[in-house]
């Protein structure tokens, strides 16, 4: 009975992965993780904020895979370790014959105030910060108050900032900005020119095998199928989205991969995969199709790159060695796996 009432709490979990605020994870000391928080790059109360700094570290190309993911799961474990499955079907609902989405909650005044500033921190290393900032601040002191929506979707700014702190500190490495496709059409002529200078070189899903710290970017306007896609289009607008890889677990066809602005958070996505013989495990289907894969141009490192990030390491170790409920449910974490690391 005890284990019957188990699985049926962690089928209501399951069922709600991506919905629920669950508590957030403090950042780890220097000494776990020597990253500088970005609320920290910024000054002032949301309504009167302002950048403070704009640097970004760089370090040697054969730490930046790995650190690149550490930095990503910290902001995921700050922002609640929300987690977004893309590998479950959706159903319909026959009294409609509509097609049932999960909802997500926009965060409360409390949480976003918490957060405003890192999400502001995150817009400092974009050429963009100064004005974007002030946008925001007036929003910010409207009748909406905290609870304001950020004008600007910040889902750009999330990499560029991890990139910025993961150690691609040059513009020549990686184009920090608040559009995707700014550094994807910078990946895509990496690809075609030698400039070894550049971090990601752009590849067909497919083409190569993807490793945690690659990126993975869709599109919606226009909704493109193929590199040669967006090659026709180089320099123009266009409405993408990239997340960073931060696991490939191929005994469960999927890829973990970690973006920001995801139902409004930083968000865990579950992305479906497949292995063909011969082939290296590569995203399927989705919300959206998933359309360039930027390679880092660094040694691979383990697939169970989020697994050894300092932060599920504490996690781990943190309380009773019981795993949270809701990356149980996601298969993220047994209890096994935890009292093995304490």
């Amino acid at each position: 009975m005890r284990a019957l009432l188990l699985a049926l709490a962690l089928t209501v979990v399951a069922g709600s992965i991506g919905r629920a605020q669950q508590p957030a994870f403090d950042r780890l000391s220097p000494d776990s993780l020597d990253v500088v928080a970005p609320s920290a790059r910024v000054r002032g109360a949301p309504g009167d904020m302002t950048v403070r700094q704009t640097s970004c570290r760089s370090v040697s190309m054969a730490e930046v895979r790995q650190r690149i993911v550490d930095v990503a799961v910290q902001e995921w474990g700050y922002f609640g370790f929300t987690v977004v499955d893309q590998t479950r079907v959706e159903t319909t609902d026959p009294r409609t014959s509509r097609t049932r989405r999960r909802r997500w909650r926009r965060p409360s005044p409390e949480e976003a105030a918490r957060v405003a500033g890192s999400i502001a921190g995150y817009w400092t290393v974009t050429p963009q910060a100064g004005w974007i900032l002030e946008a925001q601040n007036n929003a910010w002191n409207g009748s909406n108050g905290i609870a304001s929506r950020w004008r600007y979707p910040w889902s750009a700014a999330f990499i560029s900032w991890v990139m910025c702190e993961g150690g691609l500190g040059e513009t020549d490495q990686f184009r920090r900005a608040v559009a995707h496709h700014v550094y994807i059409d910078q990946a895509i002529r990496a690809r075609a020119a030698d400039t070894p200078a550049a971090a990601f070189t752009a590849h067909d899903i497919g083409e190569a095998a993807v490793a945690p710290g690659d990126l993975l970017c869709s599109s919606r306007r226009p909704a493109y199928h193929s590199i040669a896609d967006r090659r026709r289009q180089m320099g123009e607008g266009a409405r993408t989205h990239c997340d960073i890889v931060v696991q490939v677990d191929a005994s469960r066809n999927r890829i973990l991969a970690i973006g920001g602005n995801v139902r409004g958070s930083v968000s865990l996505k579950l992305l479906p995969a497949v292995q063909e013989p011969g082939t290296d495990l590569r995203p399927v289907r989705g919300t959206r199709r998933i359309f360039a894969h930027l390679k880092l141009r660094a040694e691979s490192i383990p697939p169970d790159a989020l697994d050894r990030t300092p932060t599920m390491r504490a996690l781990a170790c943190a309380g009773t060695n019981r795993p949270a409920a809701w990356l149980a449910a996601a298969n993220l974490m047994t209890s096994d796996r935890s009292a093995a690391r304490c």
